[in-house]
């Protein structure tokens, strides 16, 4: 059959199980919007309020689901709006396909209306891209792309297509297979020496990452720890990797870690790493160079990159556990338990009294199901959100790691809602709602089942937080007290039900009463303007 370039793209969505598009048409694209309206009823399309709010719900609906997410942007600032959401999926290895609509060929290169270079903007952060100018080369192109997304270590593919290739007809397949070519690298893992590491350890930490929960291999991990009797620690991307009431869990390590977790880091004899990078603000190295260290990253290019390990593994986490399961001995640390039991004493107690952030998360987690999703920006919020949520189920953790984006949450939100049927919780910061809260407009007109708790300080808190510790209070572009109403916002967007809360019993009333909410619902809750997130190891101790 001949098909244009705008219907092959439909088509290949189809085949390839693509359920929804996250998307903001323009004049380059608009061919594969008519093929879309076509198509109703077969591939849904979210119109979004912003480039970027599309790319973060594209990215949302990959972290909950595991499935590809599916961006459309027209050319020129439609494309350049596209980047930081493209350079945060790149980050936290998500994987999502990114398709962007560019001026005719005959017009490239000649600084025309709403040209821009996107293939070479984006360029270091994308796993792969594609500037597809013939439409016979389409369908090959966006089956190749999908599976380099998903494949190996996940990430964001873009395809840039000029406007005449999506109304020109070619022949379509509709059976295609990818065909990438894969290095064969002269490399065998060195299980049995990691399995003899292992066997040899009397203080065995398990350290987990974000490759574990994009592996599905938390239950396989705990497995593990029960099998040798050891403890687990973990990054904030492998937050949702076991569950926070398992007793092997220790924790969150880092620069807001709690303390147990990055002590017993340092003190364990071996450090069994999995789907982890060693980020600069998840590794406390004062020590890490005096034990063992075994690392298991399916990305050749992280083993050894930022710490020098003693066996360096190139495999996924479920492949790595498969292989050393029969050879690891089954055993007992009850010392190095007893150790670990005397170091969780000396964990910061968080102030779970009055209004306090960690103690409104908790409130918040008292009324929410264990399959909620839960997103957040990047601040204060973030962390609190990290240390004190009773994370259960993986992939209900949304968040925004390795860049840090601001604005993450709420587009994040509306593609781990869309993604799971689930209900969705944002909870934010002042300073990052105000960046993407036009997204709200896409929560309501689908109504979508999302709360939105706003920590509203009146301040860009984790940035005061720095001016306090290492600026002498000299507090300068952080103030945006009285910028907004949230709770009249909200409503000017159409949320039914938003209030302003300054204190725990008006909150624990107000969760009560929407226990149940099946619509967007906003808390403005009124926080003190100078709390910082505690404990907090300093820069020059990581």
């Amino acid at each position: 059959m001949r098909y244009t370039g705008a219907k092959i793209i439909l088509e290949s969505l189809q085949r390839l199980g693509v359920e929804c598009i996250f998307g903001y048409p323009g004049g380059s694209i608009l061919d594969i919007y008519e093929e879309i309206y076509k198509a109703r009823g077969k591939v849904k399309h979210y119109l979004m309020s912003s480039e970027q709010g599309a790319t973060f719900a594209a990215d949302g609906y990959a972290r909950s689901s595991g499935k590809v997410g599916v961006v459309l942007a027209t050319s020129g600032p439609g494309a350049t709006n596209l980047v930081t959401g493209i350079a945060n999926s790149f980050l936290d290895s998500v994987p999502i396909v990114v398709f962007t609509g560019n001026v005719s060929n005959s017009k490239l290169g000649q600084d025309s209306f709403q040209e821009v270079d996107i293939y070479g903007i984006t360029m270091p952060v994308v796993k792969y891209s594609y500037l597809c100018r013939n439409v016979e080369d389409l369908e090959q192109t966006i089956v190749d792309a999908f599976e380099i997304a998903k494949s190996g270590r996940p990430g964001p593919v873009l395809i840039d297509m000029p406007k005449d290739i999506l109304n020109k007809k070619c022949e379509y397949y509709g059976n295609l297979t990818a065909k990438i070519h894969k290095k064969v690298l002269n490399y065998k893992p060195d299980y049995e020496k990691a399995a003899e590491l292992i066997n040899s350890s009397n203080k065995p930490l398990i350290y987990c990452g974000g490759g574990v929960v994009s592996d599905n291999a938390g239950e396989k991990v705990l497995e593990l720890a029960k099998l040798i009797d050891a403890p687990v620690a973990c990054t904030m991307m492998g937050k949702t990797a076991i569950p926070y009431d398992s007793q092997y869990n220790i924790g969150m390590t880092g620069m807001h870690g709690n303390v147990c977790a990055n002590s017993i880091k340092n003190d364990a004899d071996l450090v069994l790493a999995l789907g982890v990078r060693f980020n600069d603000r998840a590794n406390v190295q004062e020590k890490l160079c005096s034990q063992k260290i075994v690392h298991v990253d399916i990305d050749l290019v992280e083993l050894n990159k930022n710490v020098e390990c003693d066996c360096l593994i190139k495999s996924s986490v479920t492949e790595f556990l498969g292989q050393i399961f029969p050879m690891v001995k089954k055993r007992q640390n009850s010392d190095w338990w007893d150790f670990i039991n005397t170091q969780k004493q000396k964990d910061y107690v968080y102030d779970n009294q009055g209004f306090s952030p960690n103690n409104i998360i908790k409130l918040l987690a008292n009324g929410l199901r264990e399959d909620d999703i839960i997103s957040t920006d990047v601040g204060q919020h973030q962390l609190w959100t990290a240390q004190t949520y009773p994370f259960k189920k993986p992939r209900t953790f949304l968040t925004s790691c390795g860049l840090g984006a601001m604005g993450y949450g709420l587009g994040s939100c509306i593609g781990g809602v869309i993604a799971t049927s689930k209900r969705g919780v944002l909870i934010t910061g002042d300073g990052s709602f105000l960046m993407n809260n036009n997204e709200l407009a896409v929560a309501v007109e689908n109504k979508l089942p999302i709360m939105i708790v706003v920590m509203n300080n009146g301040a860009l808190g984790m940035v005061k937080q720095w001016q306090t510790e290492f600026y002498k209070k000299h507090y300068e572009g952080v103030n945006i007290s009285g910028r907004v109403n949230f709770e009249m916002l909200a409503k000017a967007y159409g949320v039914k039900h938003s209030y302003t809360i300054d204190c725990t019993s008006k909150l624990t009333e107000i969760i009560e009463k929407h226990r149940n909410f099946k619509e967007p619902i906003l808390l403005n809750c009124i926080i003190d303007g100078d709390a910082q997130v505690l404990p907090f190891v300093h820069p020059d101790k990581l």
